[in-house]
């Protein structure tokens, strides 16, 4: 076993996916709030894929002390992992919409700024929706739905990689 895999066999791992998905989150903060790159709608769903994390991850380590068990982390890992590739799925719809794959769901259209209602007094605060068609970022030919969907594929091989290496020790005999 190597030093990597060491650090997928106790709690280190949730530790770090519940900190890899605050990353993920402040990164889409920053964007929005420092490059103005107001999220779509889509954009928003895929934030709610690393809340869940944090808050599963959270939860998962209270638990920990009520269940510990190699088999409770086991599961949690593949849930963890379940979890990642539901990330994926809505990242790579996202950018199939950007690409023109298929057609943006209902509510993705963006929407005008209504100047009659436009508050002069907050314009920090977003005044209109934008587009889950538009590519306002990306790097490598890839948008920030692009990366989010290899990012959220790379944390789920991880989680289920480490759930794979915490089953028991009779199938691993059988296995290897």
């Amino acid at each position: 076993m190597n030093r990597i895999e060491s650090l997928l066999i106790g709690w280190t791992w949730p530790v770090l996916a519940a900190l890899g998905s605050l990353l993920m989150l402040a990164a889409a903060h920053g964007f929005e709030r420092w490059a103005m790159l107001a999220p779509c709608p889509l954009c928003l769903r895929q934030r709610e894929v690393y809340w869940a994390v944090i808050s599963m991850c959270l939860t998962a380590l209270v638990l920990k002390h009520f269940r510990p068990n190699p088999r409770f982390l086991m599961a949690f890992n593949v849930l963890l992992g379940m979890v990642f590739l539901t990330g994926m799925v809505v990242a790579a719809f996202h950018a199939g919409v950007e690409w023109g794959f298929w057609p943006a769901p209902s509510g993705c259209a963006a929407g005008a700024i209504d100047v009659s209602n436009l508050d002069l007094n907050d314009l920090n605060q977003r005044q209109a929706t934008a587009s889950c068609n538009d590519i306002p970022w990306s790097l490598l030919g890839l948008s920030m739905a692009g990366w989010n969907t290899l990012i959220s594929l790379g944390l789920a091989t991880i989680s289920f990689r480490s759930a794979w290496l915490l089953r028991p020790s009779s199938i691993r005999s059988v296995s290897a």
